[in-house]
């Protein structure tokens, strides 16, 4: 087990805790809003909106953590992250936001306290890149978008 480390931003409402695993076998643990004037927001459909966390990381080198939607958001509202994942880098200390979607068709509020995404820790491995005058040849090739058939 690695650890991250967090504080908290200048005005959070630290009676919310810290990001939760919901379960012992839960891959994310969820981050929540935390506005500073405790209220809630509309969000509109087709709208996006930044939603403070209260938060900031300091995220071991080699790893990132990377933000998802929960999924009972997305099925029954269509809140969503249009950055699916997004990615925190390790040497980020800045306030943690994470940009929420209204993909549905009804307005949906997001009160403060609110469960909004789920942050995954994860390892990083940086690449180094060649050019090279030609690719090893696969038995794919340059098949892609359904190339490989339905089922």
């Amino acid at each position: 087990m690695i650890a991250v480390q967090l504080m908290w931003d200048e005005g959070a409402d630290q009676s919310l805790g810290l990001p939760h695993y919901a379960s012992h076998g839960a891959a994310g643990a969820d981050l929540r809003a935390n506005f500073t004037d405790r209220q809630s927001i509309e969000l509109a459909p087709g709208s996006r909106i930044l939603v403070p966390t209260g938060l900031r990381l300091a995220i071991p080198k080699g790893f990132e953590v990377q933000l998802r939607p929960r999924s009972g958001l997305a099925l029954k509202h269509g809140i969503t992250l249009p950055n699916s994942p997004g990615t925190i880098d390790s040497d980020y200390r800045g306030p943690l936001g994470v940009i929420v979607m209204n993909v549905g068709q009804e307005p949906f509020v997001i009160a403060h306290g609110d469960r909004i995404a789920q942050m995954i820790v994860a390892p990083v491995v940086q690449a180094q890149f060649e050019l090279v005058s030609e690719l090893d040849d696969t038995a794919r090739g340059a098949g892609g978008f359904g190339s490989t058939g339905r089922q």
